[in-house]
């Protein structure tokens, strides 16, 4: 299947090398030049979007909060001449999972893009949105994760770890595909980070540790017996 991509800039011209350029590359490209329209655009067939910063009318960090209100969570990358570390904390904060900065160059935004569609196909995006196993609950929306309705401390690595695996179940994941979901490929992890946080959730689900299964040689998994509540 063909991704869908919807770019989001108010310049034709961002628009048009954008869209030339990712239909070279074999993707299904749609445009859109506000905020607005980019919203009534959007549908569940697309994949990603690059959305445009500063543009008249809604923000692309307007426009991305609304779609997370709307409980739309489709990967977003952040295009803009903003490049602050503030405007970059803003625009994870919002939901954003990567941020370039313009000039750009389109080989760079290629390899984004690419990285970041390989990244989000581990996750199947069910439309269930909690996983429960007996007393456990993984509750992905609020980032929670509860035992007999008390909440586990989790860090925001061991969670994302945690909710990567729920969503993929019960495929395995290799450690190279957990840490280019939770880490990305900017920074500079092991093989063996993924263990150690493996080691660290497992302690905190206690009684439920035994529902993350490492199969030899490939990776992690969730124990099939798991369930998604509907």
């Amino acid at each position: 299947m063909e991704e869908r991509i919807l770019v989001v800039d108010d310049e034709k011209d961002i628009c048009d090398i954008l869209q030339f350029n990712l239909e070279n590359e074999g993707y299904i490209v749609d445009v859109a030049t506000s905020g607005e329209e980019a919203l009534q655009k959007i549908t569940d067939v697309h994949q990603l979007v690059i959305l445009d910063v500063m543009m008249g009318g809604i923000s692309g960090f307007k426009t991305a909060e609304s779609l997370r209100k709307n409980e739309n969570y489709i990967p977003i990358i952040f295009l803009t001449a903003k490049n602050t570390e503030n405007d970059m904390l803003t625009g994870f904060s919002l939901g954003g999972d990567d941020y370039i900065s313009k000039p750009f160059s389109v080989k760079e935004v290629l390899a984004r893009v690419k990285a970041l569609l390989k990244r989000t196909s581990l996750i199947r995006m069910p439309a269930e949105t909690k996983w429960s196993y007996k007393g456990l609950v993984i509750d992905i929306p609020t980032n929670r994760v509860t035992i007999d309705d008390s909440e586990v401390s989790l860090t925001k690595k061991e969670f994302e770890i945690l909710s990567l695996m729920a969503q993929a179940s019960p495929n395995v994941l290799t450690r190279s595909e957990i840490l280019n979901s939770v880490w990305g490929d900017n920074e500079f992890v092991l093989d063996r980070t993924v263990d150690v946080h493996i080691t660290r959730l497992r302690k905190k689900l206690g009684e439920y540790a035994n529902i993350i299964v490492n199969r030899s040689g490939f990776g992690y998994y969730l124990n099939i017996d798991a369930k998604k509540e509907e």
